[in-house]
């Protein structure tokens, strides 16, 4: 994929180290992490540059209100869960909402996993103290390990090279599920084989069955099943750390410009998104769509200066911003940012991740959320958008296609006695499977008023 490029573009892709780089590891040795990096530029690309251009082609659709673009996954992966079973499962609770949604809105469903590279998270402080011990923070696999250890909790660039591999195989397995035919369209009541019965769980049942009957009319007319077998399954996490996403960054043999080789689609955190800073800066020079998460505190002179970084030229597709504004707040804030950048012209792709403005601790003290208040922020963002004549161009969740149980509600009914039976996260609560469900089934109404 790589050829020789301009000086002044290899320089370019260098400029972030002159920047402030908010939420980046002490790492301790700065020789290997120059081996290891130097070692990453080396191996081959995860993704290539037509894929990111054709998911670049599909935002831009869902700008313009031609399609709804669903992004979902874990927090944060760990290599411990980068197993088949797992990487199937969450792949299957993708594949099950965007059926919901595809069929109950009417629209084509861009279908992306917060997966293969989604190793790192920002934290807010870098210490972490525990019985009088100190140690750093976790932040993710990619960088230290969990366990409350000098030796685990030392930043590892070792690690680095695990997240490629680890990165690769679930790029490989993804690869094997969407285009070996497990995602069939017709393999819809498959998809939901070995679940417990519940509200959730009968509801998907019964649209399949008129997801069946639709395929019977179009087989007994004639139509040509072979575009049902396979989809477009793209890979999404946060570019957080700028060393990997620098090493991951190759020049296109095609055209000669810069892709960011990690993943389909890079987005930069709420917490890094300074439009002077090195996040910014990097991703400013690479192709591939881009997403940025915007809090409850952004401005519209922050979202217009990041447009005319990111997006100068105003390409349909190429960024999409990522509300994270709390249930509470996004009526208030929204409307203003979405006017701004409208009146600027400029296309932007508007996306709401309902989960990160609504975290809480439960009374027994676990971090979690409530799926009534998630679904608030959803509707929230859709009145919104429906008020301003705007497009709600999609979804951002955090989700897993196992049984845990980290969020409250939904028609399991989870209280707080229930979250220590299955509390597996290392982060942030995901939504389970059934709750998922439940999320696409009610979002897929607002798309079907829309």
């Amino acid at each position: 994929m790589s050829i020789k490029a301009p000086e002044d573009v290899l320089a370019g892709l260098q400029h972030w180290r002159n920047l402030p780089a908010a939420h980046q590891p002490e790492w301790p040795d700065a020789a290997e992490l120059s081996a290891a990096t130097t070692e990453l530029r080396e191996w081959p690309p995860l993704v290539f540059a037509g894929e990111a251009d054709s998911l670049r082609g599909k935002l831009a659709a869902a700008q313009r209100g031609e399609a709804f673009l669903l992004q979902g996954g874990d927090c944060a992966e760990t290599f411990a869960e980068s197993t088949a079973d797992r990487i199937r499962n969450k792949i299957r609770t993708i594949l099950q909402m965007a059926a919901v949604l595809t069929y109950g809105g009417g629209l084509p469903v861009v279908k992306m996993g917060r997966m293969a590279g989604q190793y790192a998270k920002p934290r807010s402080n870098n210490l972490e103290t525990r019985d009088g011990v100190t140690l750093p923070a976790y932040r993710g696999d990619a960088v230290n390990g969990h366990p409350f250890t000098e030796a685990a909790r030392t930043p590892d660039p070792q690690r680095l090279l695990r997240a490629y591999h680890h990165s690769a195989t679930t790029i490989n397995l993804i690869r094997a599920f969407t285009q070996g035919g497990y995602a069939d369209l017709r393999l819809v009541h498959d998809w939901n084989r070995g679940f417990m019965s519940n509200p959730a769980y009968a509801r998907y049942e019964v649209l399949a069955g008129e997801i069946d009957r639709a395929m019977r009319f179009m087989n007994a007319a004639g139509v040509d099943f072979d575009a049902l077998k396979t989809v477009d399954f793209y890979t999404s996490h946060e570019a957080l750390l700028l060393e990997y996403e620098s090493a991951m960054t190759r020049i296109d043999s095609r055209t000669g410009t810069p892709y960011n080789t990690s993943g389909h689609f890079l987005w930069i955190g709420e917490r890094t998104r300074q439009a002077d800073g090195a996040h910014v800066d990097l991703l400013s020079r690479v192709r591939n769509p881009i997403g940025v998460k915007l809090g409850p505190t952004t401005t519209g002179d922050d979202a217009l200066a990041l447009v005319d970084r990111l997006n100068p030229d105003g390409e349909p597709g190429r960024l999409t911003f990522i509300t994270r504004m709390g249930a509470g707040r996004i009526r208030d804030v929204l409307p203003g940012l979405v006017e701004r950048v409208t009146a600027d012209g400029r296309p932007a792709t508007w996306v709401c991740d309902p989960m990160h403005g609504n975290t809480i601790t439960s009374p027994s003290g676990y971090k979690t959320r409530e799926l009534a208040t998630v679904l608030d922020e959803v509707h929230g963002f859709f009145e919104v958008h429906h008020a301003l004549g705007t497009v709600p161009g999609g979804l951002h969740v955090e989700l897993t296609g196992d049984d845990v149980t980290e969020v409250l509600g939904g028609s399991e009914e989870v209280d707080d006695a229930a979250l220590a039976r299955r509390y597996e996260t290392l982060v942030d609560p995901r939504l389970n499977h059934q709750q998922s469900l439940e999320m696409a089934f009610d979002v897929a109404e607002l798309l079907r008023d829309r």
